[in-house]
């Protein structure tokens, strides 16, 4: 039980003498600090003071993170900073070991497993539906899929690349590659088209750099449910690319009413720094 009321407080607790921090090496602090999670080191630990925001804002904190970190994102970023490291405020290192933008897939809600978040969509005839895959699609982050109807049925995402956390210096390298991908496919009992379209744009969002336009031959009815990969890598594209515009678009080939067109998952864009 607690004191009673009246009773006098009991003695203070003991404590040692304060720790003066302030002697550490700056080897020492680096050590410490390349443990902390990334996002506190940000939001708290740069906070502290002086030294440990320049810290925060510099390359050798993070190196040393990623240079222990496993994950491929981690291991690109911790090469790319070598052989081009970022030289303008437009890009802070602490920006960088927040969103990790290499070797990672900037496209969200992919596979429908978030309804139609973060897709521009363009409905036609009953326009999208998610759904269920009917066979599995390897590495999709849900087994979902979108759907499209009776006439061409599109969606889009644009991706701002400064916002992804990717810096001037690295986009202009030749060494820098652009990864897309798609996976498309049909119902037994209805064949599909499908298309895609990936745009690399200058930073005016009008002047296109390099496109990548794909139609394979539709999937004829009767089939045994495929889900089929489109795939491009872009390489040796002009300077400049600042925004990626990625659509597809799906249907059926036989002008059904409902959902029985193109089914669209798990599209994908990779930035990859490729050193000598």
């Amino acid at each position: 039980m607690g004191p009673s009321l009246g009773s006098a407080p009991g003695p203070e607790p003991e404590t040692g003498p304060a720790v003066d921090l302030s002697s550490l090496p700056l080897e020492v602090w680096l050590q410490i600090l390349s443990h902390v999670p990334p996002r506190t080191l940000v939001t708290r630990c740069r906070a502290v003071c002086r030294q440990w925001r320049a810290l925060v804002d510099g390359p050798r904190l993070w190196r040393l993170l990623w240079a222990r970190a496993q994950d491929a994102p981690s291991q690109a970023l911790l090469v790319a900073t070598y052989y081009c490291p970022p030289t303008t405020k437009l890009c802070s290192w602490a920006h960088l070991g927040i969103l990790k933008p290499l070797a990672r897939n900037l496209l969200q809600n992919t596979c429908g497993e978030e309804g139609f978040q973060k897709w521009n969509v363009k409905n036609d005839g009953h326009g999208w539906k998610v759904e269920e895959n009917l066979r599995p699609v390897p590495g999709a982050t849900a087994q979902t899929c979108f759907v499209s109807s009776f006439m061409w049925c599109q969606k889009r995402q644009v991706l701002n690349l400064h916002a992804q956390g990717l810096w001037p210096e690295l986009l202009d390298d030749p060494r820098t590659e652009i990864h897309i991908s798609d996976w498309w496919g049909a119902r037994s009992d209805c064949g599909s088209q499908y298309q895609l379209h990936v745009k690399l744009v200058a930073a005016n969002r009008r002047t296109v750099l390099a496109k990548f336009d794909a139609e394979p031959d539709p999937i004829p009815c009767p089939n045994d449910n495929p889900y089929l990969q489109v795939s491009h890598v872009f390489t040796n594209f002009p300077k400049g690319v600042r925004f990626i515009v990625f659509e597809h678009a799906g249907k059926d080939t036989q002008y059904w009413a409902g959902h029985y067109g193109a089914r669209i998952t798990h599209s994908c864009v990779k930035v990859y720094f490729r050193a000598p």
